[in-house]
């Protein structure tokens, strides 16, 4: 498995990473033992980050991750997301502390090598979605002070919301990492937005996170699973998976997904999957891709995919154009 440098951090981060969120639910829903072998596989595979959340599964992903990685001891990257509620507003600092400290018992860590703000940014505030101000003047001073502290290594954040505020906290060059949406439905992340295309204009984002000297964990690279060309859903899976930055719905963006069946006629991949991971490892920018998983044989799929190696330059071009 490829290693990345996960940008200024120093840390070096295998390509695909292992996502333990509710999309693929087998971190959040599936048998201890399954969930055991899952990791205990991904690392032998390469796979040496690993990403979760408080919110996945209330909970369970956490501390389905804290049993797992107790037994098996891996030499891992390990991050974990904080979501704000619209409670936490006044007390940022102490609502942090308390999401931290649940996130570290959940896990059984001392400390986390990454640490990431995952609410929605806006230039307003309203429910979960945070303003930037607020992301910036509240927010960053309490992970800088956690930082010194050992509490935390490194802190990034999740750019869903609009792309003016992700602009912003990249600039700033306050974060660590950014959590991008990066796919081939829809790449402006890293190029211009396919003519006629829906979905969110990211503007280029990844110009930005390179002149920050950013680490680039890319989510949705699958668009929740569209871009295996079909809805069906394994028991474990997130049912309903709203899109981010690209259709209105699931339905519409596997019928664009469709559309690129015509290269894999031409042997570029062996699948809509395959095609759809080695397009978000191609771009530089990228350190690690996250990809869900419901069962250990999504696991295999996806490390013999991304072992496949970046589609060819051609092939990116075609799929870039829309």
């Amino acid at each position: 498995m490829e290693m990345r440098r996960l940008g200024r951090t120093g840390l070096k981060v295998s390509t695909l990473g292992y996502g333990a969120g509710a999309v693929g639910g087998l971190m959040t829903k599936g048998a201890a033992a399954d969930q055991e072998r899952a990791i205990a596989r991904a690392v032998e595979l390469g796979i040496n980050y690993i990403d979760t959340a408080s919110i996945y599964g209330n909970g369970e992903s956490e501390r389905n991750l804290g049993r797992v990685l107790k037994a098996l001891k891996p030499d891992i990257v390990l991050g974990t997301k904080i979501r704000l509620v619209a409670g936490d507003r006044g007390r940022v600092g102490a609502a942090i502390e308390r999401e931290l400290e649940g996130s570290l018992r959940r896990l059984g860590r001392d400390y986390l090598d990454l640490y990431q703000l995952h609410n929605p940014l806006s230039a307003t505030d309203a429910g979960d979605r945070l303003s930037i101000d607020i992301a910036m003047n509240e927010v960053v001073p309490v992970f800088e002070r956690l930082k010194r502290e050992g509490k935390i290594r490194f802190f990034g954040f999740s750019a869903v919301g609009e792309t003016a505020a992700f602009q912003r906290a990249i600039d700033s060059k306050a974060f660590d990492t950014a959590q991008i949406v990066y796919n081939a439905l829809n790449p402006s992340a890293g190029g211009p937005l396919p003519s006629g295309a829906p979905g969110q204009d990211y503007e280029r984002l990844f110009d930005h996170i390179r002149a920050a000297d950013m680490g680039v964990i890319v989510i949705r690279a699958l668009a929740g699973g569209a871009l295996s060309g079909s809805t069906a859903r394994h028991p474990l899976a997130m049912q309903e998976v709203a899109p981010i930055g690209s259709g209105k719905d699931l339905a519409v963006d596997a019928e664009r997904a469709r559309k690129l069946e015509p290269l894999l006629a031409e042997g570029a991949a062996g699948s809509l999957a395959e095609l759809a991971m080695r397009f978000t490892i191609a771009h530089p920018a990228v350190s690690t891709m996250l990809i869900g998983y419901s069962t250990l044989d999504h696991l295999e799929q996806a490390a013999a995919a991304v072992n496949k190696g970046p589609l060819p330059e051609a092939v990116l071009k075609r799929i870039a154009g829309g």
